[in-house]
């Protein structure tokens, strides 16, 4: 058979594989999760490849500009060569999108409601590490991140 006639059905065939990434911190636990705290740029390229995409975020003062490593699912904000926050759009059982009661009821006692956001501290960690998520004006979950409140 032509080989230039096998081209569509390749096509086909494999076109639907590559809209099928799927986010890296699925079916990663807690504690996994948490260990990307400190990561330094190369643990993140030997663990998870080069990023889909590099980003600046610029902060309030010139000090708070990041360098960011986006990937699916997670983006890893950088300060110097350490990773200092992650964004997830999905962990702890909540994803973006969710209604803000579920996601509440999800975090426990410990989650302190700022109205746009929820704080909920983590536990027993070498440096003190904090899960923030925010909510849309329809208290939607709009974004979720695991980050060190001293940086």
């Amino acid at each position: 058979m032509n080989p230039i006639k096998l081209l569509p059905l390749l096509v086909i065939l494999t076109f639907p594989l590559a809209a099928q990434e799927r986010p890296l911190n699925t079916g990663l636990s807690n504690e996994e999760q948490y260990s990307f705290i400190g990561m330094t740029i190369s643990d993140v390229f030997e663990m998870f490849g080069p990023p889909r995409t590099v980003a600046a975020a610029r902060g309030v003062e010139l000090w708070q500009d990041d360098v960011v490593f986006q990937y699916t699912g997670v983006d890893f904000y950088f300060f110097k060569d350490r990773v200092w926050q992650v964004k997830f759009v999905s962990t702890h059982g909540i994803s973006n999108g969710d209604k803000k009661q579920a996601a509440l009821l999800k975090l426990g006692e410990k989650a302190e409601d700022n109205n746009d956001h929820v704080l909920v501290p983590v536990e027993g960690k070498d440096w003190s590490l904090m899960i923030r998520i925010n909510f849309n004006n329809t208290e939607n979950v709009s974004a979720i991140f695991l980050y060190r409140p001293d940086f």
